[in-house]
């Protein structure tokens, strides 16, 4: 680092690791528009705190054009911001102070980029948003801050940057920060405050400015210490995303993945959704050991003290603070597409670990971010901002965004391109009971008793000579008895044909097509196979017959 720690033996060195480890963590993000200073001063700060090894410092020196250093290129890596002078992706960086660590996110402010401020605010317990004193309250100054308060940001900075070319004028500070309050008083956020800086200069940054005699003399450095604690997880309902089924031998059925939130023990009563089985949790194990209690967001591996049917995307939660189960839901969605919303269309949820096939069923309302109002639309476009309703083929089980940040928010996937599309955050149910879809009188025990077969979906992507394979395997199979019926690249019509006992081969020749059909597939519920394109026919119907004949 650039100042040398002075540790004398073994005892003053794991003395100071074990103070840094207790230290708080605060995960901070930087936004703005472009332009206004934000990459220069988070490498002011890191610079003044002492975040930055000496071999960056001096690179940095030898790049800076001119006896100055130019502290955004301490954060602005990549060639092509160096080139236009503007942040492009996300860049993440670490510093600490004498009571905390900080984790900061440097985010573009481009409009173009707006889905890679979305993902750098989406975990961050603060935020600070620069404006530049001579363009005043920008269109994407808004955008930031309203995304900033609709990720449920509570402590926002606001620092009017570039003083130092306004020659600190006092009427300049006043006029912003009245403007930006009338503009953010209607936001929810729990604090907002307002600091006169030059990121160029340091002033009000680390230290108080001697230019600035009308301020309050607090820093942003200060205020950023003085916040309280993280927002912790620990407190809140269990929840438990399932990620993967450990099964190394006969003797062994354990359940990996992140706690999201809350804290659990070993004897625990539990719900398993969306079976709604109960049990008990038996052990809680982790690579160095078994633990008597977990809490977020540690990752480990449950077991169970019932054999209880779990699988990848089911959650586990405590029974007497269960989520809610919701197929109809409101949500606010900022959308990323290139291409418009099409709410004729399918998409995919990526909700905690799991994928269901949803549709957005309406636009409610778009947000006009200059006048704050909501106005009628029938779409959403790049970087806009709207209330949705949603429907899913499953339901989510979830809780509100205001109440748990994990499991209340998702994105939404382009199934064709593989793309986000969406992020999104669940306001909670929608719809009447009436609204909801006819559901089908015909069990699957009925289907196949009168098929004499299961239904499934036999999946075959990825390369041209699928067009002449999946009707040669539709005759194989039918010649074999079976009711099947070939597909091309819709994943919702197979799968509405397989639950209805009918074998469906799903084959597309686009390579790009065959992750997201996989996932469609993965998140339904219902049977598939995914064979390789060959010409051995017979193998692969006798791979396919047997898989039903093993099909309970």
């Amino acid at each position: 680092m650039t100042a040398a720690l002075q540790l004398n033996d073994k005892g003053d060195l794991q003395r100071f690791l074990a103070e840094h480890y207790e230290k708080e963590l605060l995960r901070l993000v930087v936004v703005g528009s472009v332009d206004d200073g934000k990459s220069t001063l988070i490498g002011r700060l890191l610079y003044e705190c002492n975040g930055l090894f000496e071999d960056q410092v001096a690179a940095v020196k030898r790049a800076s054009a001119g006896e100055e250093i130019d502290f955004s290129l301490f954060t602005d890596g990549l060639r092509a911001e160096r080139e236009q002078g503007i942040t492009i992706d996300v860049a993440y960086r670490y510093f600490s102070t004498r009571r905390r660590k900080v984790i900061v996110a440097d985010t573009p402010g481009h409009i173009q980029y707006t889905r890679n401020m979305a993902t750098g605010a989406s975990t961050a317990d603060a935020a600070v948003i620069l404006v530049d004193a001579r363009l005043g309250i920008l269109p994407q100054t808004r955008r930031h801050a309203y995304i900033a308060s609709l990720l449920g940001i509570p402590y926002l900075a606001v620092s009017i940057n570039k003083m130092d070319l306004m020659d600190f004028d006092p009427a300049v500070y006043e006029r912003l920060s009245k403007e930006f309050d009338a503009f953010a008083s209607t936001l929810g956020f729990e604090q907002v405050r307002y600091f006169p800086i030059s990121a160029r200069g340091g002033d009000n940054i680390t230290q108080p400015s001697a230019r600035t005699p009308w301020h309050d003399g607090e820093t942003l450095l200060g205020w950023l210490e003085s916040l309280p604690h993280q927002r912790r997880l620990d407190g809140a309902p269990f929840r438990f995303p399932v990620q993967y089924v450990l099964r190394p031998n006969l003797d062994y059925r354990g359940f990996a993945g992140q706690i999201a939130s809350g804290t659990v023990r070993v004897g625990d009563e539990v719900v398993v959704f969306p079976s709604k089985r109960r049990t008990h949790i038996a052990a809680i194990d982790t690579f160095d050991g078994s633990l008597g209690e977990a809490s977020a967001p540690s990752s480990v591996t449950l077991r169970l003290a019932d054999e209880v049917d779990v699988s990848r995307g089911d959650l586990i939660a405590h029974v007497e603070k269960a989520p809610v189960a919701l197929q109809y839901l409101e949500a606010m969605l900022v959308w990323f597409g290139e291409e418009r919303l099409d709410t004729s269309r399918r998409y995919l949820v990526k909700h905690t670990s799991k994928y269901v096939p949803a549709h957005v069923e309406q636009v409610l309302w778009r947000k006009d971010l200059e006048a704050l109002s909501e106005v009628p639309a029938e779409s959403l476009s790049l970087n806009d901002i709207g209330k949705v309703r949603l429907v899913c083929k499953r339901p989510l089980i979830c809780d509100p965004y205001t109440e748990n940040r994990k499991t209340g928010a998702f994105i939404v996937v382009d199934p064709l391109t593989n793309d986000t599309v969406a992020a999104g955050m669940i306001l909670g149910a929608a719809g009447q009971e009436g609204d909801q879809e006819a559901q089908s009188l015909i069990s699957a025990e009925e289907r196949r008793a009168r098929l004499g077969q299961s239904g499934a979906v036999i999946l075959l992507a990825g390369t041209p000579e699928v067009r002449t394979l999946a009707p040669r395997l539709e005759r194989a199979l039918f010649d074999q008895g079976r009711h099947v019926v070939t597909v091309q690249g819709d994943a919702e019509n197979a799968l509405a044909l397989a639950e209805a006992g009918l074998l469906a081969i799903l084959y597309t020749p686009v390579p790009q097509a065959r992750q997201g059909l996989r996932d469609q597939l993965r998140g339904a519920g219902v049977p598939w196979l995914e064979l390789e394109p060959t010409h051995e026919l017979e193998r692969q119907v006798k791979q396919i017959l047997d898989a039903q004949e093993n099909r309970p």
